[in-house]
């Protein structure tokens, strides 16, 4: 039996290559690590619990939006995966898409004015790959990340060295995609598989719940993720808890963006202001912390704040 409604017939769709595509950056926007002249005093306070972290073997868990990739700071992650002060990485289907770009074409991002307009906008072929990559990795009981990461890195993608995935597979630091049905553009293509997007991804979910339950004395750190990292990390933590024998109380959370919240962000704003809805304020700053934690918001741009957190810890 099947579905009384209309479907959109996937077949009808004009797929194009990439050489076609005009994108708006390059590899040329990654930086080579620079420090700061300034650090914020909350980052270099983080720089600090990560290291701590470290030496205890607790979770050091890193959850950035795909506008980090976007903003040319892998070298400045990578060396923080060297460190050891990163011990796992949680992001959306959007960073998957920009990093399997910039390591096959060493370009990503569309103008999403210019294609919508002609109905072209996510259509090109070559992204759609990265559905063949999951949907085999399914196969194998790999998570989207791990998928990912492992295609990119075993095929010697020609940009392979600046991929987050490849780069994290090859550390053996799990990067997890926590995909919404619908969200990304390779949900767009014929050759999209749900059933195999779906599995991964929840694979994925459970993998980064297992890197919670390291979580007491441990770091949660997210830049620029206003609805994936903090739902996700709520659920993720409400399970570990739950299963933990010992409390889970005692940790940190960072929260990098461009909100201007107050100084004090121990409290939650009233429900009248707009800033209730913040899901990362409330969520990561509030109330996952309220039995014993730390937290701390910075605002600024990825460009800023993650080289900061860099040259913070070349002072630890």
């Amino acid at each position: 039996m099947s579905s009384k409604y209309h479907q959109f017939d996937r077949n009808r769709l004009k797929v194009q290559p990439l050489a076609k595509r005009k994108s708006l950056i390059d590899t040329g926007l990654i930086e080579t690590p620079e420090a700061s002249a300034e650090v914020h005093p909350s980052i270099a306070a983080i720089a600090k619990e990560l290291a701590a972290a470290r030496g205890r073997g607790s979770a050091r868990v890193l959850m950035i939006g795909a506008h980090v990739i976007r903003s040319g700071m892998q070298r400045y992650l990578f060396e923080l995966m060297d460190q050891g002060l990163i011990s796992s990485i949680a992001v959306n289907g959007a960073c998957a898409i920009h990093d399997f770009e910039f390591a096959l074409l060493g370009q990503t991002t569309e103008c999403v004015a210019t294609y919508i307009s002609s109905g072209q906008f996510g259509l090109w072929q070559e992204t759609g790959q990265l559905n063949e990559i999951v949907s085999k990795g399914n196969v194998q009981r790999l998570g989207f990340g791990e998928a990912v990461g492992k295609y990119i890195s075993e095929n010697k993608l020609p940009h392979a060295e600046i991929s987050l995935f490849a780069k994290s597979y090859e550390l053996g630091i799990p990067v997890t995609v926590h995909a919404g049905i619908g969200y990304d553009i390779t949900h767009e293509h014929p050759n999209c598989d749900g059933a195999a997007i779906g599995e991964a991804s929840y694979r994925d979910f459970l993998i980064f719940a297992g890197q919670l339950e390291n979580l007491e004395h441990g770091v949660v750190m997210n830049f620029g993720s206003a609805i994936m990292a903090p739902e996700i990390y709520l659920k993720a933590l409400a399970m570990v808890r739950n299963a933990s024998a010992t409390p889970i109380s005692n940790f940190t959370t960072l929260v990098c963006d461009l909100h201007d919240l107050p100084e004090q962000v121990n409290s939650e704003a009233p429900k009248s202001d707009a800033q209730y809805y913040f899901r990362p304020w409330k969520t990561m700053l509030v109330r996952t912390v309220a039995d014993g934690g730390r937290s701390f918001y910075v605002r600024g741009f990825h460009n800023q704040t993650i080289p900061q957190l860099w040259t913070a810890t070349k002072n630890i």
